[in-house]
């Protein structure tokens, strides 16, 4: 039986973020923008970054300050099927949003330019 993608580890800055079922992440690159003109369609190149949205829970005695900072940093995204994506420039986009009850929920949203993809 084939593997497939389960769980996803997130590596921000050197410390191991640990993330809730159901994080995802959309690898950026050159993709295609419809340009219309008259009653026609074209495509004109342009680059679309990444983007990873994970969620941590609030744990005793962690500071949200840990996670959230102004500066870029890196970023891994680590899958238990043995791709990891290193995003040396990544930087957190959305402000710093808690949820309390269900064990104090964090949203982190980070962009990023290019990545290396590495195989295990």
């Amino acid at each position: 039986m084939t593997q497939v993608l389960g769980i996803v580890d997130i590596v921000w800055k050197g410390r191991n973020v640990p993330v809730e079922k159901g994080a995802k992440f959309k690898l950026g690159g050159i993709g295609n923008k419809a340009v219309v003109y008259g009653r026609k369609v074209g495509r004109a190149g342009e680059y679309m970054q990444s983007e990873i949205e994970a969620t941590t829970p609030l744990e005793r005695n962690q500071r949200v300050s840990d996670l959230y900072t102004n500066e870029e940093g890196e970023l891994q995204v680590v899958c238990d099927t043995g791709q990891t994506y290193v995003f040396p420039d990544a930087f957190l986009t959305d402000l710093r949003e808690l949820t309390g009850g269900e064990g104090g929920k964090i949203g982190l949203k980070w962009a990023a330019g290019d990545y290396e993809e590495i195989s295990a």
